[in-house]
């Protein structure tokens, strides 16, 4: 007999004596929580912490209106990543007169670390003003003292204002001229791939008031500093950048990679002495061909390694589908991390599908193969 529980498969199994249950993870469809209703966690990262994973995300509702935040951040909470428990809103909107969460905002990918030094929670996010479109790419920043909330809205940003990036020439750290700053303007630079884009022009427009800080990510390393990886300059470069020491702002150090190529949706693990960075290419809701890039230390330089995806035709070119969100690494385990990505339904966001994949290794590099259904206990050795 076999009995299918949305995307987590319980399969029953007749044995002689008994009845033996495996769990499996099943990328793309429904993921139900504990009360069987599907899972709200959209553009997510987890976090481990004291022997649980914590899942945040988006939470949508229906149509196209989920495209926009009317409710706030959703967290769930597992032990094994594959029953998870409804924890309830860990960031929630805010209509106060004033407030920069207001019902009808862009609040996307909210990615949680925990501070040691300071003992709290810290969320960060993109946000977009409401009824701004795209153009403020800001970082939002909330704090907690428990893991699942609430957390408290501290204030948006846009990153490292008044710094310069430390891997560019001497001779680009000056703001634009005024034929510059119209030539630029003329240009009139989106977030998608540009045949022409001013390399070294954007940062510079972005000096004063701060970088542009679109889909982002948070990393913390071995030891114990934390990064905040971006999609900045019109979507046209990442940025990496350091947060101070209570991981609410930039620590004013960060570095451009890439310059022009237009990677977004960030997500890092290290492995093997490396650190290893699967973006997207820049085409709005649509899937596009993944991308793995790595460096020795997180200050770079980066180099790129061509798609990780592995699968059929269409698989390889659409990234199964779907855009990469989180890449977690499995406590306990050896060398074990889960790729986390989000198969987009903008038409009607809340129907939006999670597509979870254990990262392989071939000939030395982090890769992702499609598979139908797969179980986290079976998957790596202790």
């Amino acid at each position: 007999m076999l009995s299918m529980e949305s995307g987590f498969g319980i399969a029953w199994c007749a044995g002689e004596d008994a009845w033996i249950s495996l769990t499996m993870i099943r990328p793309g469809e429904l993921w139900n929580d504990g009360n069987g209703v599907p899972i709200n966690a959209h553009g997510g990262g987890v976090l481990f912490h004291e022997g649980t994973y914590w899942w945040f995300g988006e939470h949508k509702i229906g149509g196209e209106e989920g495209n926009r935040a009317h409710v706030g951040v959703h967290v769930y909470a597992s032990e094994n990543l594959t029953d998870w428990r409804d924890e309830g809103i860990a960031l929630a909107v805010d209509d106060a007169p004033g407030s920069e969460i207001p019902s009808g905002c862009i609040l996307e990918r909210p990615k949680v670390i925990f501070n040691a030094r300071t003992g709290k929670f810290v969320m960060w996010f993109h946000l977009e003003p409401k009824g701004g479109g795209y153009g403020g790419a800001r970082s939002g920043v909330a704090v907690a003292d428990a893991v699942a909330g609430p957390y408290r809205f501290l204030h948006s940003l846009r990153p490292n204002a008044g710094v310069w990036p430390e891997n560019v020439a001497e001779e680009w750290k000056r703001t634009l001229t005024e034929r510059e700053e119209q030539e630029l303007a003329a240009l009139g630079l989106g977030g998608a791939p540009f045949p022409w884009y001013p390399r070294e022009v954007v940062f510079r427009r972005d000096f004063e008031g701060g970088q542009m800080a679109r889909d982002m990510t948070l990393f913390v390393d071995d030891d114990g500093c934390a990064y905040q990886v971006y999609a900045s300059e019109n979507n046209g470069t990442l940025h990496v950048s350091l947060l101070d020491e209570t991981f609410t702002k930039p620590a004013g150090r960060y570095v451009r990679i890439f310059p022009g190529r237009f990677h977004e949706a960030p997500a890092v693990m290290k492995w093997g002495g490396r650190y290893w960075l699967f973006t997207s290419d820049c085409t709005g809701w649509a899937p596009n061909t993944a991308r793995l890039s790595s460096a020795a230390s997180m200050w770079g330089p980066w180099e790129e390694h061509g798609n990780p995806c592995l699968g059929s035709g269409a698989q390889i070119a659409n990234s199964f589908e779907s855009q990469p969100t989180f890449v977690l690494p499995v406590v306990g385990k050896r060398d074990a991390f889960v790729y986390m990505a989000d198969r987009w339904r903008p038409g009607n966001a809340i129907d939006g599908r999670y597509v979870w994949l254990p990262v392989v290794f071939r000939h030395g590099l982090p890769v992702v193969e499609w598979r139908g259904a797969w179980e986290v206990e079976g998957e790596w050795d202790v």
